[in-house]
């Protein structure tokens, strides 16, 4: 139903997972029946030790803006959240995007980001670090982050408008097909490093939506017929 970043067992009060399809459509705006979608989340709640009613996501925009959340629910517009409530579990909705979330081990500030080509270009994962750092006083030394799964770069073929806004580190042209590939994973953890996390801190999904589709929803892959599944984090509450 969900899989966890390797460094996430030293931490017995984080909340750390990235769903996969296996647990159903877990999405909010998909094709498939809200009442399904919702008991899917439930259940997946159920099983990391929360409830619908400790959730807090947001419709996501493909931008970079970045909300503070002091209380679960569903907000507008934002596609990174962070808090540093225990008890809230923040997720983002991905099906080919990036995923990352982000622990900063000293303050247990969270922050779940939604990083697609126009967010990963806008800098959303280094904003959302800055804003750590400004809200809460994270130091990103103190911090660990887990690069989600989404279309890897063997997949995500684009054309020159979109390869343009990215450095050659992070594309690469293919003369045979005519087109480029871009590297999201990469550009991510580019900005994860620069913002001070150490290389150590920071694991990186193996599986991507395309050539793992069996067990992830691709909306590229399955030309928008597809649902969704998410990356949640989260500290539960002391006892």
């Amino acid at each position: 139903m969900y899989r966890t970043p390797d460094w996430a067992g030293q931490f017995p009060d984080l909340v750390i997972a990235e769903s996969t399809r296996h647990g159903g459509d877990v999405g909010w705006r998909t094709e498939n029946d809200p009442t399904n979608t919702a008991e899917n989340r439930r259940r997946l709640l159920e099983a990391l030790g929360f409830e619908p009613s400790q959730l807090a996501s947001s419709h996501q925009v493909h931008g970079n803006e970045v909300l503070t959340v002091e209380s679960p629910g569903r907000y507008d517009g934002f596609d990174a959240l962070i808090t540093r409530e225990a008890g809230i579990l923040l997720a983002v909705s991905v099906a080919d995007c990036v995923p990352v979330l982000v622990y900063d081990a000293a303050t247990k500030a969270v922050a779940a980001i939604h990083a697609g080509w126009r967010g990963t270009v806008a800098g959303i994962v280094a904003k959302t670090i800055q804003r750590m750092q400004s809200e809460f006083g994270t130091n990103p030394a103190d911090c660990y982050a887990f690069i989600g799964t989404c279309i890897d770069e063997c997949s995500f073929e684009v054309n020159a408008d979109v390869a343009d806004h990215f450095t050659g580190e992070f594309k690469r042209w293919d003369p045979a097909l005519g087109k480029f590939f871009i590297d999201l994973k990469q550009a991510n953890k580019a900005q994860l490093l620069s913002a001070g996390l150490a290389e150590a801190h920071i694991a990186v999904s193996p599986y991507s939506t395309v050539t793992h589709n069996a067990d992830y929803f691709s909306h590229r892959k399955e030309k928008g017929l597809t649902g969704r599944f998410v990356g949640v984090i989260g500290v539960t509450p002391i006892q």
